[in-house]
């Protein structure tokens, strides 16, 4: 695992870009604290802050071909490394290294955009070939590792994360107001967008080439929900999602490093650390975080299973005051606002797995969007089949579709129901499984001059990148909706790469390994969501017998922490906080509607905090952020450059032309 940076074409001088692109990684040398390393020559620069996972010794980047024609600066793994080097070498490539590194690198250069439907793992990586001087610049089928781009001038940045940006000569930070819009209206930006003005990301399944002044993007993977259906029995379906889930486990638990996991309580952690555990050979350690507010703790379920599995459990308890203390410093590493503080609990825990020597964390995410675990997919099936319910159906099933939120029950169903009901009316909706989503988002999207237009911005992306989702069910629709939003944009960032990465620590994600994710595609929706109240029922009954009965049959209960509350009571005084929400700060966000938002503040202020609604909590913590960022980004309030970097291990491959050029 790595940080990436790199210019091109900028028209800067040669001797100013061992500097510039030191600088770049100096930003975010906390997602590579072991070495650092750079290519450096008369057009161009690309460089590499390294956590050493595979091959410790010599896998230092960036990396070239033995003709020094082509580059790569690489972030990530590629876990089937050692299949696709054995494949190389029998068509006659030399290797120099023991690393995942030089096998992309090999495999471009013998394949071409072929060899990308071959790599399985989560990676962002940069192609330089120095004699055509162009740049590649890909991105994993899913979105794990991040990668974003910027024209600057006649040139090009790239990085890891936008902070390296702020170094670069001539480089200033402001808001993109059309991505701010997605943000408040769909919690995330789409995933092209780095919501400030010029930066894009690389779209998740795609690569994007640089060449002469143009740039052409290329889509080598995109999910398919509507594939053949799986047409075998169910005890089939258990055995292949068993060998699917193990075989994935497997080839991430491929490293030089010791692995570890996370263990929140449900379902999708226990089967990765379950297989995780029997293929280790040793005792793996697991970690988790508690609260110490019941209405968020899940422990008693992680003690059970680690008890169960039988690992080395670590705990990390959130008590009151540390979200609001934590926020700012957390925040910086998301870069973009957030809906929710649930990411600060996980920034957090991967201190303490760094602390204890660990680099490597297999997490659960991806089962809930491939075997329809979110209650969004609930919503979905209850108005795709509404004309066919009785009126005591209808009310049975909203009463149970949301068993841990308490005004959710079978008293307050006939309020509910008739909210149902004026959705049903719209059953070919494109976003009909997102309708409570979005409509709890219009309060936040008030705050922001003219703030609507977010969801508009989402349709015409998937009608876009995916011409044929409208043919698509309501619930396939809303997994889509999912696969480009919400995962890319939080949890697999926000909440994944980006808490994680900040000290060190390299999160892997056996359920996106695309052949699992494309075999549950391919499953009819009832052996996911049986009845459409119960949700990855397929998975639950794959490992039935071998996780604890209470484990296995145990409904969903999403992964929370306290939002606008954590900041609202003694414990959340936090002065950087009272000051982004001061008037005079808010005043110097240019796409902000200051007096709306001064009234939404007052209002928050004065009702008890725990009388906030969804929506009010939720846009809080978007304001709150977006104030922050400014300061640090926009205002440039914040120097992003860490001292460290200079004592680390160097590569440096200098090829300016005041130093002798090799040719190609």
């Amino acid at each position: 695992m790595c940080g990436i940076a790199g210019f091109f074409a900028c028209g800067t001088d040669p001797a100013t870009h061992e500097r510039i692109i030191g600088e770049m990684l100096s930003t975010i040398v906390h997602r590579g604290p072991d070495e650092i390393g750079y290519y450096l020559d008369d057009h161009a620069a690309l460089g590499c802050v390294r956590l050493s996972i595979i091959d410790l010794s010599t896998g230092s980047q960036p990396m070239g071909d033995a003709s020094q024609r082509y580059w790569i600066a690489y972030n990530g793994e590629v876990y089937n490394y050692l299949e696709l080097r054995r494949e190389l070498a029998d068509r006659g490539c030399r290797f120099r290294t023991g690393s995942d590194t030089e096998v992309v690198l090999q495999a471009w250069i013998e394949w071409g955009f072929a060899a990308l439907a071959r790599l399985n793992g989560g990676y962002a990586f940069c192609i330089y070939d120095a004699l055509e001087r162009s740049v590649t610049l890909v991105r994993d089928r899913f979105g794990k590792r991040p990668l974003f781009y910027a024209q600057h001038h006649a040139g090009w940045l790239f990085a890891s994360e936008m902070k390296a940006f702020s170094v670069f000569p001539g480089w200033r930070f402001a808001w993109d107001a059309d991505a701010l819009r997605s943000v408040f209206a769909c919690w995330t930006p789409l995933p092209d967008d780095g919501c400030y003005q010029g930066v894009r990301q690389v779209l998740p399944g795609c690569c994007v080439r640089i060449y002469d002044g143009q740039v052409t993007q290329q889509r080598y993977w995109r999910p398919e929900l509507a594939a053949a259906p799986f047409t075998g029995s169910r005890q089939a379906a258990e055995e292949k999602i068993r060998s699917l889930l193990a075989d994935s486990v497997r080839l991430r638990l491929r490293s030089d490093v010791e692995v570890a996991t996370y263990l929140s309580g449900g379902i999708d952690s226990a089967a990765v650390t379950c297989l995780a555990q029997g293929q280790a050979g040793r005792r793996i350690h697991s970690f988790s975080v508690s609260f110490a507010d019941p209405d968020f703790d899940e422990s008693a379920y992680q003690r059970r299973l680690s008890e169960a599995l039988g690992t080395s459990h670590h705990v990390l308890t959130i008590e009151p005051g540390d979200i609001a203390r934590s926020f700012p410093a957390a925040l910086l590493q998301a870069e973009i606002p957030v809906f929710r503080t649930a990411f600060v609990p996980l920034h957090l825990l991967s201190a303490k797995v760094r602390e204890l020597g660990i680099k490597v964390v297999l997490t659960g995410e991806g089962a809930d969007e491939a075997f329809l675990g979110y209650d969004i997919f609930k919503e979905a099936w209850l108005l795709q089949h509404w004309a066919t319910m009785s009126a005591e159906q209808r009310s049975d099933f909203v009463a149970a579709m949301y068993p841990y939120l308490k005004h959710f029950s079978k008293a307050n169903a006939r309020f509910l129901v008739p909210l149902y009901e004026r959705q049903a009316q719209q059953a070919e909706h494109w976003s009909l499984s997102h309708a409570t989503r979005f409509a709890n988002s219009a309060l936040a999207g008030r705050l922001l001059q003219a703030g609507s237009g977010g969801e508009a911005r989402l349709q015409r992306h998937l009608a876009v990148q995916h011409p044929a989702f409208l043919d698509w069910s309501s619930v396939q629709r809303g997994q889509l909706i999912e696969l480009t939003t919400l995962l890319p944009g939080y949890l697999l960032s926000t909440q994944g790469d980006r808490a994680t990465l900040a000290h060190g620590v390299e999160n892997r994600c056996p359920f996106l390994d695309y052949r699992l994710f494309e075999f549950a595609a391919s499953l009819p929706v009832e052996l996911r969501l049986e009845h459409g109240l119960r949700e990855k029922q397929i998975l639950k009954s794959a490992f039935a017998e071998r996780l604890p009965p209470e484990i296995a049959a145990r409904p969903k209960q999403p992964y929370r922490a306290p939002d606008a509350p954590a900041f609202l009571g003694p414990v959340g005084q936090v002065d950087e906080i009272d000051a982004a929400l001061l008037p005079s700060e808010l005043a110097t966000i240019e796409v902000l509607d200051l007096e709306t938002s001064l009234r939404f503040l007052d209002m928050i202020r004065r009702k008890p905090p725990d009388r906030l609604s969804q929506a009010e909590n939720q846009a809080f913590v978007l304001l709150l952020s977006l104030s922050l960022l400014n300061r640090s980004f926009v205002c440039q309030g914040h120097d992003f450059r860490q001292p460290r970097w200079h004592l680390l291990p160097r590569t440096i491959h200098d090829r300016r032309s005041l130093k002798p050029w090799p040719g190609c």
